[in-house]
C-alpha cells in the first residue's frame, strides 16, 4: 500500500467471476507522509483512504469481469460505516461483490476487516466508460502488478 500515490491494493488474493466477488489484501505502511497530519503522534489511516481502498477493490473486480474493456469511475458512496481505527502495519482484508450492473453503471458492496474484525463497509456505485487514451495499458499493468491478470486469465 502506497498511501500517498493512492495505490491501495497490494495483491489480489482471489477472484470468483461466477459469484462476482474479489478478495484483496493490503498492508498499511509503517510510515507515510499522510500520518504527519493524520494525526501527529497518533497515526491513523483516514476514512477517505479506507473508502478508496474499498473502491479500488471494487474497481478491479469490475475491470476483471468486463475483460478490461471499460473503466469504472467512482460516482457514489452509500451506507458507509466505520467501526474502529486503522493504524500503521495493519493487514487489511478487502472484499467486494457486484450488486448491480446495467445502464452504464455498476454497484458493489465492499468491506474491510483486520484479523477478522470488521473495520468498515460501504455500497459503491461506478459509472462505466471507455478508457481515457493511454489509461487502459496503465490499468492492465497495475492489474498485473497486484496479480489480478493471473486470476482473471
Amino acid at each position: 500500500m502506497r498511501l500517498e500515490y493512492f495505490e491501495m491494493i497490494d495483491r489480489v488474493v482471489s477472484l470468483d467471476a461466477q459469484d462476482k466477488r474479489i478478495v484483496a489484501r493490503s498492508v498499511v505502511p509503517s510510515e507515510s507522509p499522510v500520518f504527519e497530519g493524520h494525526f501527529p503522534g497518533h497515526p491513523l489511516v483516514p476514512g477517505v483512504l479506507l473508502t478508496e481502498t474499498m473502491a479500488q477493490a471494487s474497481g478491479y473486480l469490475v475491470l476483471a469481469l468486463m475483460g478490461y474493456t471499460h473503466m469504472p469511475f467512482l460516482m457514489a458512496v452509500d451506507k458507509a460505516r466505520f467501526r474502529t481505527f486503522v493504524e500503521p502495519n495493519a493487514v487489511l482484508d478487502v472484499e467486494a461483490a457486484l450488486l448491480h450492473e446495467g445502464s452504464g453503471y455498476v454497484g458493489t458492496k465492499a468491506r474491510i476487516a483486520v484479523d477478522g474484525k470488521p473495520i468498515c463497509d460501504a455500497e459503491l456505485r461506478f459509472r462505466i466508460m471507455p478508457f481515457p487514451p493511454g489509461l487502459d495499458d496503465q490499468m492492465r499493468g497495475q492489474a498485473a502488478r497486484i496479480g489480478l491478470t493471473e486470476l482473471s486469465a
